[in-house]
């Protein structure tokens, strides 16, 4: 495998001067926004380890695959955009609570949506459509990507320099040594996002039970409850009495057999 991959490195090294390697790098960057197989960090990757400690052309790689990125970027969110009317009527098609509680989540969370969602598998594209279908404004989804897809392209050159660096002239394992960084990276913020979710899903019973379908004041017209919905007096009703007991105890006490012990001689005229 690595006489392979240094047989690769060699091969790339003598396209390292050509412009259609920098317009790769654009356009890999950019389509990975709607087309989520694409390997766009590893490309920027792969070209930042085979720059090794050429900084002018490594500066020229981030600044590249960041408007590449913020590219991709606006041109999925100008798809969402587009969708937005049926995207709309789908969600209100079901549950009026659905389609608010969608549109408070990109509204309260879109600057962690579009600059972070990038790094968890099919997030740009996730982001993009969600922004767009929920009118995110463009001045502050432009503002908000160029942070995100800046920190990006640093990271991701900065990862390959590193194995570029530390093993000058043996691309391969200078591949290796990035591309396990950049596994345990992905790992680290996917265990984050997990913890962050477990504790939030935690918190949203006491705390924002009406942003969330299906919460004992978030539920829809039929009244049905999802997971995490209260268990109260709103979704136990009170039992029924059994016969020859004494009056229920809550707010659900059957109000005709209260009438039948009121009313005594209507009740023998009923068994006669």
């Amino acid at each position: 495998m690595l006489d392979f991959l240094n047989h690769l490195g060699e091969l790339l090294q003598g396209t390292l001067s050509s412009p259609w390697l920098w317009l790769i790098v654009f356009a890999v960057a950019a389509l990975d926004a709607l087309l989520p197989f694409m390997p766009s960090e590893t490309t920027v990757i792969t070209v930042a380890v085979l720059l090794g400690t050429d900084v002018p052309k490594l500066a020229l790689l981030a600044l590249l695959a960041a408007a590449g990125a913020l590219a991709g970027d606006c041109l999925s969110h100008a798809v969402g955009r587009g969708a937005a009317p049926a995207l709309t009527r789908w969600l209100r098609g079901g549950k009026q609570d659905r389609y608010e509680w969608a549109r408070g989540q990109v509204e309260r969370h879109a600057g962690l949506l579009i600059v972070a969602g990038r790094y968890l598998p099919g997030g740009r594209v996730a982001s993009g459509l969600a922004t767009g279908s929920m009118g995110v404004p463009w001045a502050r989804f432009v503002a908000l990507d160029a942070v995100g897809t800046g920190i990006w392209a640093v990271y991701s050159v900065i990862i390959g320099a590193i194995g570029g660096a530390s093993f000058d002239g043996q691309p391969a394992k200078g591949l290796l040594l990035s591309f396990s960084i950049g596994l345990i990276m992905v790992g680290v913020i996917e265990a984050v996002r997990r913890l962050r979710s477990r504790h939030a899903a935690r918190r949203v019973p006491r705390d924002d039970r009406g942003a969330v379908p299906g919460t004992a004041r978030g539920r829809g017209a039929d009244g049905t409850g999802g997971a995490g919905a209260d268990l109260s007096e709103v979704d136990c009703p009170a039992p029924r009495r059994p016969p020859g007991e004494g009056p229920l105890v809550g707010p659900g006490g059957d109000r005709r057999s209260e009438r039948r012990e009121r009313d005594p001689r209507a009740a023998t005229r009923r068994l006669d």
